[in-house]
């Protein structure tokens, strides 16, 4: 017998193939960014980790509200400015995100970024770790093998280092705490509006980490070159542009595509710290790294055959 479900999703592949290879490009295009995010950062030298992110922050805030102010969505977002949980709860995010800014930037100008890439490597494991200290989820045999293996990668690494590494740390928990809570949010907050409110409890904060840098070392905008002050202006754009195209992707493309694709940042990030900056790679590093990529395909493994014993269920008895 032929299923409903496939002949609806036939018949949407052939009405709306072009939104499916829409979602694709969006998918790669944001992760694609997100992976040369490193370079930009670069780019803004002399500038340091905590001018960088003090203008990050204000400059996301200016381009949401602009972008809101287009849309013409200040209604919704003042509904949402009224809920006091919403509120609080986007409060939370932005301090999880502003650490993670934070230690991102820090390990890209400190030539870290081969760590920095090991955090986004090693986040989806700890979102299914999260999920089982925080949510009580329970994990099937081949995610604790996965678990497991990523664990061994960490005391690798930290052997081999010396100590743990502690910005791929960081970066994978602040991540996956964020993660957790934007899907306690849902689908009530939108992308622009989510980044907005953000942004707009970290402001107060980023004036002070600004005003600080101009104090001490002085403010590098509109001090080096205009090449340069482009470039830091356009950090509101670079940080926004990325998630809204996760966002439109996330309403094309199946989980399993963007688990796929969410692999490509950190493996971009990964060639970026080896190939173009040359960071060492020992013996270690390639041993660690290799079983947090065995764990990955674990994990992959898990995700794939999920999908396809819920397909077989939805279709049921022949």
């Amino acid at each position: 017998m032929t299923d409903p479900s496939d002949a609806a999703t036939a018949a949407s592949a052939k009405s709306g193939g072009e939104v499916n290879r829409a979602g694709l490009a969006f998918a790669i295009s944001a992760y694609g960014l997100w992976g040369f995010l490193p370079v930009y950062f670069i780019a803004l030298e002399p500038a340091g980790p905590i001018e960088i992110v003090g203008w990050r922050v204000l400059l996301s805030l200016v381009f949401c509200a602009l972008l809101i102010a287009a849309t013409r969505a200040w209604r919704p977002f003042a509904a949402l400015l009224r809920d006091r949980r919403v509120v609080l709860t986007m409060g939370a995010a932005g301090v999880l995100i502003f650490v993670n800014w934070q230690t991102y930037v820090f390990a890209t100008l400190t030539g870290q970024v081969v760590e920095a890439a090991l955090g986004y490597f090693i986040n989806p494991i700890v979102t299914v770790f999260l999920g089982v200290l925080v949510l009580r989820e329970r994990l099937n045999l081949t995610q604790w093998i996965a678990v497991g293996i990523s664990i061994v990668a960490v005391v690798v690494l930290g052997v081999g280092y010396g100590n743990l590494p502690w910005i791929a740390l960081i970066l994978a928990f602040s991540f996956g705490f964020y993660g957790l809570i934007k899907k306690r949010v849902g689908a009530k907050v939108d992308a622009v509006s989510g980044l907005t409110l953000e942004t707009l409890w970290l402001a107060p904060l980023a004036v002070l980490q600004l005003v600080f840098v101009g104090v001490t070392a002085g403010l590098t905008l509109g001090t080096v070159s205009p090449w340069h002050t482009v470039l830091l202006l356009l950090a509101g754009a670079v940080t926004a542009v990325p998630l809204l195209l996760f966002a439109a992707a996330s309403r094309r493309l199946p989980l399993i595509y963007m688990g796929f694709i969410q692999y490509f940042a950190p493996f971009i990030q990964f060639l970026v710290g080896v190939v173009v900056l040359r960071e060492p790679m020992p013996l270690e590093r390639w041993i660690g790294f290799g079983l947090v990529w065995v764990a990955l395909a674990v994990l992959t493994f898990d995700l794939v055959r999920g999908v396809r014993n819920a397909r077989r269920t939805a279709v049921g008895p022949i």
